[in-house]
């Protein structure tokens, strides 16, 4: 179906024209809907400065002012303005909607929209319908003990708290994937589109299948400024804006001007317009009228920063310009002028017209919400835990690897696992996504090509493999993109994975770092119901990126995870293939974590069983007795974490039961990263009694750990045997070269780890210095073997357990 096919009106308009659209809105209701933005802007304003007199009747003194004056006044009326048209739609379609605001720290307008609603009130009953509860709304807000200046997981309706700017779009388009029925309105402020995450947020529409999916209506707010400096997009010409967002397959619509009487008849005329589109392109897709890709409409709204707030303050231009970004009269408690200009703003609302007298909204007014679910700051979609659904799982045993004996026979951990997430997508069709940046068959989970594509809406050639409409695979080379694709997805109520290369989910630190604060803040608000964990898994790790060199070399997404809140964080590196298996489906049926699994996809040698693997998961950690001979009273204890610290002490027991085998010594294998950590600090954490038992009160344990050492120390520096801990792990000495040099480098490799024993269990001593020494003169080989063949010794890539 081309444009043509579309309705008249939605085909015919030109970008700007729209200015001269006939006027949808009627006297009374031009009238009723200004009054109603009036009051959500009188709300907005109340809850920055405000503590008490909240209908100003009497005349404001300085003790009804906040002592610290806190928020953002200068976007929030555009966000109320589009959040109160946007209301109509609802109410004249029965559209389901939700509502992101973008330039978060809008909260204010997000606050007094769901106070409007009564969906504020219905959840926090304390803040009620009446004048204690405008006082209690008012007084709560970035105030100690109340809520925070952003739409925060407080507020009701919001699932993007926008304290970070790029990623509105990303979120928008992930929860309107699967959602054929809901519309997701998502707000971009004028700074947050000069972010990088946010430019390429655009191109969410290449991955939107309007027969399946819901859809999103970005609105461009350009309001001119930011904290001090002028927006990129607000100062270039109107036809160099309509180039770019035509050119990322958008149809854009201009809504500009400040006389508030015309703006609204022309926001009401361009919504219609949109929503005729919107339906217009969904009813084709649905159809089967037409297969092409059409642009999605979009808007652009131009109105003054700080609308409606004061034009100056001490001779100084404020409306329109940056000094509206935050609080724009300052002095309100000890200068009697900027009170008196309060005032006036805030009487320049008449809220004696907006609120009966026992404060609650005027009764035609409250008729201009929609009702009920179709309320944005009521909609289950944004609560998702409201909607979600178990997935229906595979029984991961019958993926299981067969290990007639350990570490003798190979396999590849994530192909292993791909298996299993081609059935869990085969069985949850519109439930469940995978998201990578490009790396999904890269990591070996190109079994799930079998049952489905990659979501694709851009041209398709004759040589592309696995590209179509209806993927349930989203691959796109911006991690900042997949992370906001699927925590939009995963907070409207569905599940998801993240794969990704273990150096470079850095890229998604901070947006790592929102979710888990999101989600540690929601454990906190019983009417907030709990979401599908975030899970990642993160493969082409540290030790196989030999061949990429230096620069993929990098485990310490693992510390940064660890510095959260123990509630919400889980780690888990599973040794091979069947407990990785089983660690997935613990992840895919957990709730309210963020689960990072750290897995190779390299062949490898597979060490336990199913049922064995079953059982050492469920501990977390546990002793191999099939690798240890202490027989309950070790002389040394092997720590091992991870699948290729694994190997190399396996290895290096078996060196050592070749040359002292007299000595006893224990292996320790982790699964679960936090059982290391004090019971008192981790929900997973081993009490003191049976870490003593595993690791012993005074024995030396060498762990051989996946990352950073250090963070070892950190998990367990409370135990009473820390100080005997000597951690081996990546110290960030990294190139090019064979998997076992890069272990040599950093000392991680299974001679070192035999010098480590002889160095610190005391009854060695001098007796096993010529194993030391054997030991140093095989790493001084086994390197030398590279240099000439570019591979590693035959005894190293061929070891298997002989035991």
């Amino acid at each position: 179906m081309s444009r043509e096919g579309l309705s008249t009106a939605a085909a015919e308009v030109p970008v700007a024209a729209v200015r001269t659209a006939t006027e949808p809105l009627g006297e009374q209701d031009l009238r009723a809907l200004d009054a109603y933005w009036r009051a959500a802007n009188y709300l907005a304003v109340g809850q920055i400065y405000l503590m008490d007199n909240p209908l100003l009747r009497e005349p404001l003194a300085a003790e009804h002012i906040k002592p610290r004056l806190l928020g953002h006044w200068g976007t929030t009326p555009g966000l109320n303005f589009c959040w109160t048209h946007l209301n109509r739609v609802i109410r004249d379609r029965e559209r389901k909607m939700i509502f992101m605001a973008g330039p978060g720290h809008g909260g204010p307008a997000v606050v007094a929209q769901a106070y409007l609603e009564g969906t504020y009130s219905e959840l926090v009953p304390n803040v009620g319908q009446d004048v204690d509860g405008l006082r209690a709304l008012f007084r709560q807000f970035s105030f100690p003990g109340g809520i925070p200046s952003h739409a925060a997981p407080e507020v009701p309706g919001s699932i993007h708290e926008g304290g970070e700017l790029g990623y509105v779009l990303s979120h928008a388009y992930g929860a309107a994937f699967d959602n054929p029925d809901l519309v997701v309105a998502a707000v971009v402020g004028d700074g947050e589109a000069e972010t990088g995450p946010l430019a390429t947020g655009w191109h969410g529409n290449k991955f939107l299948d309007p027969a399946t999916d819901g859809a999103v209506l970005p609105i461009l707010h350009l309001n001119g400024y930011k904290i001090a400096n002028p927006t990129i997009l607000a100062r270039i010409p109107d036809d160099e804006l309509t180039a770019l967002l035509t050119g990322y397959g958008y149809h854009p619509y201009l809504v500009a001007g400040d006389d508030p009487a015309a703006m609204h008849q022309l926001m009401a005329a361009t919504l219609d317009l949109v929503f005729d589109e919107i339906a217009a392109i969904q009813r084709a897709a649905r159809t089967g009228a037409g297969t092409e890709r059409l642009p999605w409409p979009m808007i652009v709204l131009r109105t003054p920063k700080g609308w409606t707030g004061p034009a100056t303050v001490d001779g100084r231009q404020v409306e329109g310009s940056y000094r509206a970004h935050q609080v724009p009269i300052s002095e309100c408690r000890t200068n009697d002028a900027h009170r008196a200009q309060l005032e006036t703003w805030l009487r320049s609302y008449r809220p004696d017209e907006l609120f009966d007298e026992a404060g609650r909204l005027q009764p035609d007014l409250g008729l201009l919400a929609p009702r009920g679910d179709l309320r944005m700051s009521a909609s289950p979609h944004a609560n998702g835990g409201l909607l979600l659904r178990d997935l229906r799982l595979p029984d991961f045993r019958e993926y299981a690897v067969a290990v007639d004996k350990p570490a003798t026979t190979s396999a590849e951990a994530t192909r292993v696992l791909g298996a299993w997430l081609r059935d869990v997508i085969a069985r949850n069709p519109d439930n469940f996504r995978l998201v990578g940046p490009d790396e999904t068959a890269s990591n070996r989970l190109d079994a799930v090509y079998e049952v489905t594509d990659k979501a694709w809406q851009a041209e398709i050639y004759p040589s592309d493999d696995t590209l179509a409409p209806h993927g349930r695979v989203i691959e796109v080379l911006s991690e900042h993109q997949c992370q906001g694709f699927l925590e939009g997805y995963l907070l409207t109520g569905r599940h998801g994975l993240f794969n990704c290369y273990e150096a470079f989910i850095h890229i998604v630190d901070s947006m790592f770092n929102q979710h888990a604060k999101w989600l540690r803040t929601t454990n906190g608000i019983p009417w907030r119901r709990p979401v599908a964990s975030l899970n990642y898994l993160l493969s082409s790790h540290v030790w196989r990126q030999d061949h990429n060199g230096f620069s993929h070399q990098d485990p310490g997404f693992i510390d940064h995870v660890a510095n959260k809140k123990a509630e919400v964080i889980r780690v888990y590196l599973p040794p091979d293939a069947n407990t990785l298996l089983s660690v997935a489906d613990h992840c895919l049926r957990s709730r309210q974590y963020v689960n990072v699994v750290v897995a190779g996809k390299q062949p490898a040698p597979q060490f336990l069983t199913m049922e064995q693997a079953v059982a050492h998961c469920t501990r977390g950690l546990g002793i191999w007795d099939w690798a240890s001979n202490d027989d309950g009273d070790p002389d040394v204890v092997f720590g091992c974490c991870g699948d290729v610290p694994t190997l190399e002490v396996l290895a290096a027991v078996d060196l050592l039961r070749q040359h002292l085998p007299d000595l006893k010594v224990r292996v320790v294998n982790v699964v679960d990263l936090m059982r290391l950590q004090d019971e008192r600090e981790h929900p997973h954490g081993l009490p003191e009694a049976e870490f003593d038992t595993l690791f012993t009160p005074d024995k030396p344990v060498i762990f051989a750990y996946h990352g950073y050492p250090w963070l070892i120390h950190r998990l367990t520096y409370r135990r009473r045997n820390h100080t005997n801990f000597h951690v081996r792990g990546y110290k960030e000495n990294g190139t090019t070269t064979t998997p076992f040099d890069m272990v040599m480098l950093n000392d991680l490799d299974r001679y070192h780890l035999v010098m480590d024993v002889v160095d610190r269990v005391p009854s060695l001593g001098s007796r096993a210095a010529a194993l030391r020494q054997h030991m140093a003169d095989a790493r001084l080989a086994a390197r030398a073997y590279t240099r000439e063949h570019g591979l590693d010794t035959p005894e190293v890539r061929d070891w298997t357990w002989p035991y």
